[in-house]
């Protein structure tokens, strides 16, 4: 079992159903408010190590969408201070496990990383139902 710092928004559907899904692997999942964490561009840097800044970015936040911001005309620095302003720019989770620290929330990345088997016969069903499903794109968005 691992224990997960989990930062969401509550309520996200997508949220949920991935700490299930880390739940029913038998890890321990201590959620955590995004949108009230006290961040720092050092500490938000962490998550996002070497991918590209577009790739921080939620593609659902409402200013992503309305073009208001636009990921890829950002620079390091720009983009994680409009993300301390606005944290709902920030894509969903963050996780942390130990010194280590991810962003988003891909399958193969993070059956590699702590396991994502389920821990028992009656979790298999519903970890294999959750495991198919589009676990990163916004239910609430039209876009893929």
């Amino acid at each position: 079992m691992t224990t997960i710092f989990f930062y969401e928004k509550p309520g996200c559907i997508n949220n949920t159903r991935q700490k299930t899904l880390l739940e029913t692997a038998g890890h321990e999942v201590i959620a955590r408010n995004l949108l009230t964490e006290t961040w720092t561009q050092p500490r938000l840097q962490q998550f996002f190590g070497p991918i590209p800044v577009t790739e921080w970015f939620n593609q659902s936040a409402p200013q992503v969408k309305s073009g208001e911001v636009i990921p890829e005309q950002l620079d390091c620095q720009s983009a994680l201070q409009l993300m301390i302003e606005n944290p709902l720019l920030i894509r969903r989770p963050l996780m942390q496990v130990g010194e280590r620290c991810e962003v988003g929330f891909e399958i193969d990345k993070i059956e590699d990383w702590i396991g994502l088997s389920p821990v028992g016969d009656h979790s298999k069903a519903m970890h294999k139902n959750l495991k198919i499903q589009d676990l990163q794109t916004c239910p609430h968005t039209s876009s893929p």
